[in-house]
């Protein structure tokens, strides 16, 4: 604040408020002086600005040093006034911010304490959800079991796709189809009757050839598991041989290979020979592996039809 700041008057200088030395200096005007106005001398005043009565030299002066003195003293009151009020002035900030403060703090904890008229909201129950798991999807081998299921249309060319079969690098062409409701008419040597007594309804077949071999697979379809397993442990005779498109006959009046098999409510039997009309020696290791490739063809075709439908069904 500027009352504390401010040091004493400088000779010269006009001192503030007014009061202070003449501009003339320190001295008194001379007697002699040509410029002095004629007229009475001033008397001061009966306020007791002096220390009391003017000497006789003095007469018509003000007393020059009370003026300084009470100049001092009133500067000196307003300094203790300015710093009094700069202390009371701070005081009274001080009380402000602890007031907010303290506001403050009690607003807070009004905000996180609840008040006595707010009651505990009871906790609400979770809801909780039966363990439900989807039901699997329908076995293949379930499907192909029952008629009543395996509902899929059933021809020759859908069983046998394709113009030739490709059995880990080892290429098969495919020659002629058939399909028959007559199961008898496609089996020989006892075969034909093993189908008809456990209830046949259908017979397909088709022939591949590779290297001079020929091989026709027939897959005998049934109403059931149980009916088709019958027809395989009652096995004999053969499926009787598919010539055509390309397939010469085959296995007429000599030794072939056969073998039978059975899953769902298919059975499905092979006719390997040589196309030459040679017979097949015993162990014959190419007959052999190429009448197991049809087998597992037909195999594979008969378990990949249960997998299809088991898959749309939902």
């Amino acid at each position: 604040m500027r009352g504390m700041t401010d040091g004493p008057q400088q000779p010269g200088s006009p001192p503030p408020g007014g009061y202070g030395y003449p501009h003339s200096g320190y001295g008194y005007p001379h007697a002699a002086d040509s410029q002095q106005p004629a007229g009475p001398a001033w008397t001061p005043p009966s306020s007791g600005l002096g220390h009391g009565a003017q000497s006789p030299q003095h007469q018509g002066e003000p007393d020059w040093s009370a003026l300084a003195e009470r100049t001092e003293a009133g500067q000196r009151r307003r300094r203790l006034l300015m710093i009094g009020g700069g202390v009371l002035g701070a005081v009274a900030i001080a009380g402000i911010v602890a007031t907010a403060v303290i506001t403050t703090s009690h607003r807070n904890q009004a905000a996180t304490q609840p008040t006595q008229s707010q009651t505990a909201l009871p906790v609400q129950p979770t809801p909780s959800f039966s363990a439900v798991t989807p039901p699997p999807a329908p076995d293949p081998l379930a499907v192909i079991s029952d008629a009543r299921r395996d509902t899929a249309p059933l021809t020759a060319a859908g069983m046998f796709p394709g113009t030739q079969l490709n059995m880990a690098g080892r290429l098969y062409a495919k020659g002629a189809l058939d399909a028959t409701g007559t199961c008898s008419s496609a089996a020989a040597g006892g075969l034909g009757t093993v189908l008809a007594d456990n209830g046949c309804r259908k017979v397909l077949r088709v022939t591949y050839r590779r290297n001079g071999i020929a091989v026709t697979v027939g897959v005998a379809v049934f109403d059931t598991k149980a009916a088709a397993k019958r027809a395989w442990e009652q096995y004999q005779g053969y499926v009787l041989p598919l010539a055509g498109d390309g397939v010469p006959a085959f296995c007429h009046a000599t030794a072939c290979q056969t073998s039978a098999n059975s899953i769902g409510r298919y059975a499905y039997f092979t006719t390997a020979g040589l196309t030459s009309g040679a017979a097949v020696t015993a162990g014959d290791p190419q007959v052999k592996q190429a009448a197991g490739d049809i087998a597992a063809f037909a195999f594979n075709r008969i378990v990949q039809r249960g997998r299809d439908q088991a898959a749309t069904s939902g």
